[in-house]
């Protein structure tokens, strides 16, 4: 192949991927090398995540990897890992993990934000990181756990724990760690004196280091093991070809919505919006809010799945695009789609209390949620407009969501902007790119986005005409919900 190689895994949270890169003169090679699922079960009364069962397939992963490489004759350089965001590991003085990593979804986060917020405020801990309030970020997961901390040497995150197997460092990548809500917005360390007065012992805070830090080897030695823009959003962001006036949509089970900035907003206005000051490559600050996403119709196509019904997710997004007649709207982001018992329920009873009719037919709820979300989209997206005093004039729209031609289309007519898309495997080739960052291939981040742009094959949809009325809907039952 001539150009070197890297190996992305790429971990969601349920589901993760090892893909081989190579960024060629003319193309972009990509390579999936293994898949696998993991999905979160109860253990010991939390549900959690199989930490062996994930680091098994990983490891698996890169030796299949490591063979491919040398089947295709390729310079294999390194590897990096991306994961979701706030969850966590435990190590004791002995390197060993204490107990499997709980899942966000864990219900015991439920009880705990008040007393947090008795001991150190709400305005306090948003002026400290600059983070939105989320009840599944890990500073309320570690307050909930802290009674574990007495056993406790080390704490890493997911990408960090896989890292720590592999190469034996323990370190915090800064994109992921900035996702936690417990690093200061300013100083881009540990907030010891928020962690202190939380009861919280910050000696299991390990340092901070950048996206393109070589941490160690694996294997035989030579296959460098990189901290890239470990949260997987970053990576996403990291190969997006951004403007000064694009924004972004990292779209899968969420929809991470915003834009690039070079520093921080911090202020009254955007604590009030809830949106986020998350840490990205070079520097950089992704200024974003977290929107439902898929997640909405995963949901409803395992109960369906359960009802013997099938429904084949392109036929969905196809057949959406075949509906003429006015469709309902829901809100997105209501608490009660973050992981209900029946999500169609939840769906029929939002419904019913804003007047409108539910109809449990695939297609139907399939437009109900696509319209719905790119409405969702537009809100946001003004917002951040408004906040930042960006003119936003095109969305790039990264990740497999991206596949979704008729949400696209739907997301540029609410939001009146160009949509692009293409970058449909962004987290992998984000995680990457860093990597090639830290072995000289690219001079640094603005250096990577001009060579993925140049060979990737992105499609444009242009804003159509909508009728205002579903805009005043919207706004009308965004308003009642959020």
């Amino acid at each position: 192949m001539g150009a070197p190689l890297y190996i992305s895994v790429d971990l969601g949270a349920g589901s993760g991927r090892v893909f081989l890169v190579s960024f060629e003169i003319d193309r972009l090679f990509l390579e999936e090398i293994r898949r696998f699922h993991y999905p979160p079960r109860i253990v010991d009364g939390r549900l959690s995540w199989d930490f062996n069962l994930i680091f098994e397939n990983v490891s698996l992963g890169i030796k299949e990897a490591v063979d491919r490489a040398g089947r295709i004759d390729g310079d294999l350089v390194s590897v990096g890992v991306d994961s979701w965001g706030v969850d966590y590991g435990l190590l004791d003085s002995d390197g060993r993990l204490v107990s499997d990593p709980a899942c966000y979804r864990d219900r015991r986060t439920e009880s705990v934000l008040d007393e947090v917020f008795e001991r150190v405020s709400k305005s306090d801990i948003f002026n400290r990181t600059g983070i939105q309030f989320l009840d599944f970020n890990t500073l309320y997961q570690l307050y909930a756990d802290r009674e574990r901390l007495s056993e406790v040497a080390t704490f890493l995150l997911l990408p960090d724990l896989i890292n720590n197997r592999l190469c034996g460092t323990r370190a915090a990548e800064f994109t992921n760690a900035t996702t936690t809500q417990m690093l200061n917005v300013i100083g881009r360390g540990w907030d010891s004196e928020m962690l202190s007065r939380l009861d919280l012992d910050t000696s299991i805070f390990p340092e901070i280091v950048e996206p393109a830090t070589v941490r160690g080897t694996f294997a035989d030695g030579t296959l460098k093991v990189v901290s890239v823009a470990s949260h997987d959003t970053a990576s996403a962001v990291a190969a997006a070809p951004l403007t000064p006036n694009s924004a972004y949509i990292s779209s899968g089970t969420w929809s991470l919505v915003g834009v690039e900035l070079q520093h921080p907003l911090v202020n009254d206005e955007v604590s009030k919006a809830n949106f986020t000051n998350e840490g990205g490559v070079d520097r950089t600050t992704r200024f974003l809010k977290n929107v439902m996403g898929l997640w909405l119709l995963e949901r409803c196509r395992v109960e369906w799945s359960a009802r013997g019904i099938g429904t084949n997710y392109d036929d969905l997004v196809e057949a959406a695009f075949r509906r003429t007649e006015s469709e309902s709207l829901i809100y997105p982001d209501d608490p009660r789609f973050v992981n209900p018992k029946s999500m169609l329920d939840a769906i029929r009873v939002q419904l019913i209390e804003t007047g409108q009719q539910f109809d449990d037919d695939p297609v139907t709820v399939a437009r109900l949620i696509f319209d719905s979300l790119a409405f969702r989209y537009a809100s946001v997206l003004r917002t951040a407009g408004e906040l930042t005093q960006i003119q936003i004039s095109r969305v790039e729209v990264l990740g497999g969501g991206g596949r979704n031609r008729y949400l696209n289309q739907m997301t540029a007519n609410a939001t009146g902007v160009t949509v692009r898309a293409g970058l449909f495997e962004a987290t992998v080739v984000g995680n990457a790119a860093v990597q090639a960052i830290a072995a000289g291939q690219f001079k640094g981040i603005s250096d990577a986005r001009s060579h993925i742009e140049e060979v990737t094959d992105f499609e444009e949809f242009v804003p159509l005409e909508i009728d205002p009325a579903l805009h005043t809907h919207y706004a009308e039952i965004e308003k009642r919900f959020s």
